[in-house]
């Protein structure tokens, strides 16, 4: 029984100790080398006594990354990897939020991390992971390590990712090993992976999407490429990549996928290896979905869904049938072991088709809630109100969903997209669907203005403003019209992907 998600590493040293395990394109580690680094990081740990603590981890997008957060993991401690790339002042707020006296670093951020001692940012303890990657253990440590073992329990938490806060201060998302043995077992059970699979790494490592190719690869001893980022600056490049290391599936958000087709790259350098597709964390615009499904007709398409509150992904829908022709892409069944609860306004369960209600999760991928923040923990996790009989902890999601006449789970919009305008209730993600079906765009997306009472909208592509209006205008009631159009060489993204909401608002808003 597994209880530990080291125990998939500690099997597949032992049956893959010669295959790479992660690799940048450049620098790569075998299942045997991650093993030993990751239990020398651990051991180190566990001679200073560090035990159930949290550990920074400021280190890149890099194989040796994972040494440190596993290493955290061997010591009974759980870490959290900062994003060496955002402003002082946010990475302040996380180790101010986390409460950590120790942080791992690499040469790379050396000046970084002298840079938040020196200003008072962190005051614990640093220690410079290429000192102690590559210690061998002895019987001592060995034994240290063991008994760390006998002591964790699979409630035990594994990482703190970091997801914005309402308030500006970050909320960090603390997982157990439970949630994510879970997770991965359904995942690869839904999707089907295996030992011959090779992932192309889109996500940083400092966000729990990154656990789509980092648990299957350990359990099964595949392979994961965590591609540069730079590369998913110029559409052509990336593909080349894909090729060059023959990857055949990845897990991508919708704009890195769009990115490629709405640019013609699928055209020029189609990625002649990928079998699996999975793509989610936004709506795929069907204009773009057709043209992958096209170009690779052989390939598995999967549209999965999931917040990080439920240990990343919670459902899946594999395109298996042709959707009608303004049938939005479904977010399908749930993964074993996980129950998905539509909740109305009143607190009582949808069930019935084409009614919207709010996603809830119930279940081992429910996480164990915001750390160090329990006033947020308790409005996102809640008792189940259709269970009075004892207690059993939901999930929030503050997504609207509804299921479609095949019993497949359909996401709507956010909760906080749904705007009341001139009488009318409207979602935004409805004006952004319609907008990114026409010809000459490439993405949509909608604020609302509550001070002024208008929508904004900001699109990408060759059509004109003018234009776009005239052909909304015939699709969409007036009331529903945006007041004010812009377009945009490319939308703003924030770091794991997805369109940054929050900055176009404050552009609508003239604070940018």
């Amino acid at each position: 029984m597994l209880t530990n998600i080291l125990q998939y590493l500690e099997a597949t040293k032992d049956t893959h100790p010669n295959k790479i395990a992660f690799s940048d394109g450049k620098d790569s580690l075998t299942f045997s080398q991650l093993y030993a680094k990751s239990k020398s990081v651990g051991a180190h740990l566990a001679r200073r006594g560090i035990y159930k603590r949290p550990v920074a981890v400021l280190m890149d997008k890099h194989p040796n990354t994972l040494t440190a957060c596993f290493g955290a993991v061997y010591a009974g401690c759980f870490y959290a990897v900062i994003d060496s790339a955002m402003p002082e002042h946010r990475i302040g707020l996380i180790i101010d939020t986390l409460k950590s006296d120790i942080l791992i670093y690499d040469k790379k951020n050396q000046k970084l991390a002298a840079r938040l001692a020196e200003q008072g940012v962190f005051g614990g303890e640093m220690i410079l992971w290429d000192d102690i990657c590559d210690i061998p253990t002895d019987s001592a440590d060995d034994m240290a390590l063991e008994l760390v073992r006998r002591r964790q329990i699979d409630t035990d938490p594994i990482y703190v990712v970091f997801t914005s806060g309402s308030t500006g201060v970050p909320k960090g998302v603390v997982a157990a090993h439970r949630s994510v043995i879970d997770y991965t077992e359904s995942l690869c059970e839904a999707i089907g992976f295996d030992e011959n699979t090779v992932f192309g790494n889109q996500t940083p490592l400092y966000f729990d999407a990154p656990l789509k190719e980092i648990m299957p690869t350990l359990k099964f001893g595949a392979t994961t490429y965590l591609i540069p980022k730079v590369n998913f600056m110029f559409p052509v490049k990336l593909c080349e990549y894909l090729n060059e290391h023959k990857i055949n599936t990845v897990c991508w958000v919708v704009s890195a996928l769009t990115m490629i087709s709405s640019l013609g790259a699928l055209e020029k350098t189609p990625p002649k290896y990928l079998t699996t597709v999975c793509f989610g964390s936004e709506v795929f615009p069907r204009r773009q979905y057709e043209l992958w499904r096209e170009t690779l007709p052989d390939a598995r398409f999967f549209n999965l869904y999931g917040p990080t509150e439920a240990t990343g992904m919670s459902t899946y829908w594999k395109a298996d049938r042709q959707l009608e022709e303004d049938e939005p892409i479904p977010i399908g069944v749930p993964f074993r072991n996980t129950d998905i609860i539509l909740l109305s306004d009143d607190g009582g369960a949808v069930t019935e088709a084409d009614v919207a209600g709010e996603i809830c999760m119930r279940g081992t991928c429910v996480t164990l809630g915001y750390y160090n923040n329990p006033e947020k923990t308790a409005d996102a996790f809640i008792l189940n109100p259709l269970n009075t009989a004892y207690p059993e902890y939901i999930y929030r999601t503050g997504d609207l969903g509804k299921y479609n006449k095949h019993g497949e789970l359909v996401f709507i919009s956010r909760r906080d997209t749904q705007i009341k305008h001139q009488g009318h209730r409207i979602e935004l993600g409805e004006i952004e669907a319609v907008t990114q079906e026409l010809d000459g765009v490439g993405r949509a997306a909608c604020v609302y203005d509550s001070e002024d009472k208008r929508i904004v909208m900001y699109y990408s592509g060759e059509c004109d403003e003018k234009e776009l209006k005239a052909q909304l205008s015939r699709r969409l009631p007036s009331y529903m019209i945006p007041a004010q159009i812009n377009k945009m060489e490319r939308l703003p993204l924030t770091p794991n992907g997805k369109i940054d909401r929050r900055l176009l608002l404050d552009m609508a808003l003239g604070k940018k």
